[in-house]
């Protein structure tokens, strides 16, 4: 990972670059704010901004999101300076980092901010194949097209195919293209020389030079306007950028991957996606299954956010009970890896104990999770009449009762006799109907 730390040099901050270094990260310092924003709109780069608490750490803030740059900010500073890490936090930083400088929370730090391939739980056979397909494709420079529901880890694989590359060694830039306003996004993209247009104070390197060497991710590439789509196709094609109010062209070499949860055949259908740019796009394809069809990885995931999580809170690790793997287990997840991570989390701070109890398991408002076989009930009833679920529900307690009718009458709350009417209109509505139990012995 790229760190840049933005301070005057001290002791205490070489400290933290050498702890940072000896755990492979590539540090570049600047002296102030403004001499780091330089260096990031150049192009340079970095995952995670150092500010030394004594700068104007809201400033910083402020600028990197009207700027658009997305890199988390730690503060640091002496340990006696409290209310300066208090000011800091308050105003966006995600950590402060008391100097000198401890190598076990650098690393915890910096593990937290960069999605490690250890963080790849693969253990079931429906995700072990992707996996697999991963791996075979990652050495090459084919672009890659990963698909699947919102929450199921498509940029997680996506930097598990950069590890992976040729590429691993430079760098791996990311932009949801979903997140960025319309009229913004190109300049994102491709950048812009000074004075292109109203608010361009400077010039800026956009993602494609940025990442130059490495791997574009477009994450949401559906979202993307369709008259941009025809620039990103003929970038694709020649591997140059035109930097918005730029003169000449610039040379890119660069991998690209794109995810969706839009079906974008669906969308090249309904004219919202250019069909050569799907072509493009799509030379392999990565569909990562939702977690409900992959449930081995369920707990196993849950597993390990508990670990990661006791760790980065500074709290005791402690294992899930019986109880919690079986509650995780039989929950919907309808938000896939990402819910079952915020929920471990929670739970990770909320349990109370040696273990962490299925009572820990809970929605962010308190409420129990939503088992999937609730789910899949909800989604068997919907867009079926009545009494289509009237009829299995009759015919499937019938069998329950090993085609005992009064106990199956019982059990639904209908009388044996408006059963024995049910049954006759299905019989000569050619449904199958399970023959008579044990009734007539029962008396």
């Amino acid at each position: 990972m790229r760190l840049l730390i933005i301070g005057e040099h001290s002791s205490e901050l070489s400290s933290a670059a050498k702890m940072a270094m000896d755990r492979g990260a590539k540090v570049a310092f600047a002296p102030s704010i403004e001499s780091g924003l330089a260096s990031l709109r150049k192009g340079d780069g970095a995952d995670l901004l150092m500010i030394d608490v004594r700068l104007d750490v809201k400033a910083l803030i402020t600028a990197l999101e009207d700027e658009r740059i997305a890199a988390p900010v730690v503060a640091c500073g002496v340990k006696t300076d409290a209310d300066a890490a208090v000011a800091a936090i308050r105003a966006g930083a995600k950590e402060y980092v008391p100097l000198p400088p401890d190598a076990d929370l650098i690393a915890a730090i910096l593990e937290a901010v960069v999605e490690e391939t250890s963080d790849m739980i693969a253990v079931d056979p429906a995700m072990k194949k992707v996996i697999a397909l991963a791996d075979q494709i990652a050495a090459s420079e084919a672009s890659i097209l990963i698909t699947g529901e919102s929450g199921v880890g498509k940029e997680v694989i996506a930097k598990y195919v950069h590890s992976k590359s040729k590429r691993e060694a430079k760098p791996f830039i990311s932009i949801n293209c979903a997140a960025i306003p319309e009229n913004l996004l190109e300049s994102e993209l491709f950048g812009h020389e000074k004075g292109a247009f109203t608010g361009a104070v400077a010039r800026r390197i956009g993602k494609f030079e940025e990442a130059n060497g490495g791997t574009l991710l477009l994450d949401e590439i559906s979202e993307m306007d369709i008259r941009l789509q025809a620039k990103l196709l003929r970038v694709l094609q020649e591997r140059v950028v035109d930097r918005v109010g730029g003169s000449k062209p610039v040379k890119v070499d660069i991998r690209i991957i794109a995810t969706s949860n839009r079906d974008l055949k669906q969308e090249v259908k309904n004219k919202t996606f250019r069909e050569d740019l799907f072509f493009r796009l799509n030379v392999v394809n990565l569909d990562i299954p939702p977690l409900r069809q992959r449930p081995s990885d369920i707990v196993a995931l849950a597993k390990h956010f508990a670990k990661k999580y006791a760790a980065l809170n500074g709290v005791d690790e402690r294992a899930l009970s019986e109880g919690a793997q079986r509650a995780i287990a039989s929950s919907a997840w309808p938000g896939n890896v990402r819910e079952l991570e915020n929920a471990v989390h929670r739970a990770v701070l909320l349990a109370q104990g040696d273990e962490i109890e299925a009572e820990a398991i809970r929605l962010p408002d308190g409420e129990p999770m939503k088992r999937a076989s609730d789910a899949a009930d909800a989604e068997t009833m919907v867009g079926r009449t009545v009494a289509q679920v009237e009829q299995d529900l009759i015919l499937q307690t019938l069998d329950h009762c090993l085609g005992n009718r009064t106990h199956a009458a019982n059990i639904l709350g209908i009388s044996i006799r408006t059963l024995r009417n049910k049954l006759k209109q299905y019989t000569e509505d050619g449904v199958a109907v399970p023959a008579p139990g044990a009734e007539r012995a029962a008396g």
